[in-house]
């Protein structure tokens, strides 16, 4: 089980590793379903072990991932976890050259585009599988007129609450439980 803080990303080498798509989605994995070996993320992926690994270690080296080694059946077999439960970095603390601020622009863009192909995703589920979930999934949007400090408020809060389910301890009481994925955006823009 991760531990329940977020870590602050300020190491562009940390950034850079998390910019991947497959080292993205192996973190998902490590979190939604706990500590695994290569050879099970190899099958949940559908890639091969040899990749895994060498992901598995770049993740390892900027401390995203950490070894696991009290789940291991002998000395061979290394399992893996997530080091914290979430990651957060800013574009600004990457703006310091234009070749720290493509990093930060690429990551943005593999984040963006994994919130969407999961939404895209959900959209093309079958009925039944939405007839599951019932009025649970959703989607909100609104135009608000804030000042900088107020939308900073508003990030703290929205975050918070999302922490707050994610982190909380799953209760023991039979009912069946899937993985959800929630996303937020609170951005300046215009109509």
């Amino acid at each position: 089980m991760p531990k329940k803080d977020v870590r602050q990303v300020t190491d562009l080498r940390v950034l850079a590793a998390m910019a991947h798509p497959l080292r993205r989605r192996l973190i998902d994995l490590l979190k939604v379903d706990g500590p695994a070996t290569a050879s099970m993320l190899a099958e949940r992926t559908g890639e091969a072990v040899g990749n895994i690994s060498h992901h598995v270690k770049v993740l390892a080296a900027s401390d995203l991932v950490e070894e696991a080694p009290e789940l291991a059946r002998d000395r061979r077999e290394r399992w893996w976890r997530v080091v914290s439960a979430a990651v957060r970095w800013s574009a600004r603390d990457f703006e310091s050259d234009p070749a720290t601020a493509a990093v930060a622009t690429a990551a943005a863009s593999l984040g963006l585009d994994r919130q969407v192909g999961l939404l895209n995703a959900w959209r093309a589920a079958s009925s039944q599988e939405h007839a599951a979930w019932g009025e649970g999934p959703f989607s909100t949007d609104s135009w608000m007129r804030l000042s900088a400090d107020e939308l900073a408020e508003l990030s703290q809060e929205v975050v918070g609450l999302i922490r707050r389910w994610a982190d909380r301890d799953i209760p023991d009481d039979g009912v069946e439980r899937g993985s959800v994925f929630v996303f937020a955006h609170g951005i300046p823009a215009h109509p």
